[in-house]
């Protein structure tokens, strides 16, 4: 291995097997090997083996779990990270991977202690924080999905995502205005269709009606099937044809263009199929 000659490696490791099957370094050994190579079913196969013969080696039980989780068998990666922790309760990666996990098969409340061990482990890593502020914003508590949110933008080089999600719980806040805010600096290091269609939503609800069609449009730009801000655009629409005194046909009916578009990509909408029953005549 340290003279980088993996394929021989492999075959001194499988040859100690077979003069020891209960040596785990060799499990070890091999599974590091493929773990490097990202043959991530022969990785996992290995490090099982390894935790089997020796259960008390935390990183036998660590790499096993996050091989399952790297294939996706996220269930398995739980159980594989929780013998871990038994072995090393303190261990970071290890709480802020379960808090994933859990994340991701939405056991929040699960999820959320060992987000929270993960942050007092280690507070200024801003992917802990952020994954504390998602579990917090599925679990309803917006308010502490802001402050974590925030203290990982501090931390983290911003994108999308992250300013996305805190967009999301300033809006479930009804803190609109500093949900455009939020999303003005998405747009700047992350630009999307959704997060041009969020804004349009921002500055809707702040009544800044020009700005939600213009930042609706810019979503369409980018993804003409975003029906999302299809919706935005046509409720922008139908909305200056109510407010003028419902004279203009032409505006009426290029809002309800945009909603039948969007029936179209994405039928199970109720509200919108609502509206268009409601004004397409």
């Amino acid at each position: 291995m340290r003279l980088g000659d993996k394929e021989r490696a492999l075959i001194e490791f499988q040859r100690a097997i077979e003069v020891n099957p209960n040596l785990s370094t060799a499990y070890m050994g091999m599974a590091d090997i493929y773990r490097m190579d990202r043959d991530y079913p022969n990785a996992e196969l290995r490090y099982a083996q390894a935790a089997r013969v020796e259960p008390k080696n935390f990183d036998a039980q660590f790499y096993h779990g996050l091989m399952l989780h790297l294939m996706e068998r996220v269930t398995e990666a739980v159980q594989a990270y929780l013998r871990a922790l038994a072995v090393k309760p303190d261990d970071f990666r290890t709480n802020l991977n379960l808090a994933t996990a859990y994340y991701q098969l939405e056991e929040n409340r699960q999820a959320l202690p060992y987000a929270k061990k993960a942050v007092d482990l280690n507070g200024d890593d801003g992917s802990a924080r952020l994954n504390l502020g998602a579990i917090y914003a599925a679990l309803g508590r917006h308010q502490e999905a802001v402050k974590e949110y925030q203290q990982a933008a501090e931390l983290m080089d911003l994108n999308g995502p992250l300013l996305l999600n805190l967009a999301e719980s300033l809006a479930s806040l009804s803190r609109f205005d500093e949900m455009a805010n939020a999303l003005e600096q998405a747009a700047k290091v992350d630009p999307s269709a959704a997060v041009y269609e969020r804004l349009g939503f921002a500055r809707f609800r702040v009544k800044d009606y020009e700005a939600a069609k213009s930042n609706f449009q810019k979503s369409l730009d980018i993804d003409t099937n975003y029906f999302p801000a299809l919706n935005g655009l046509g409720v922008c629409l139908l909305n200056d044809w109510i407010t003028g005194d419902r004279k203009d046909q032409g505006i009426k009916d290029r809002g309800i263009s945009c909603l039948r578009r969007s029936l179209q990509i994405e039928s199970d909408q109720p509200q919108i199929n609502e509206i268009v029953t409601r004004y397409g005549r």
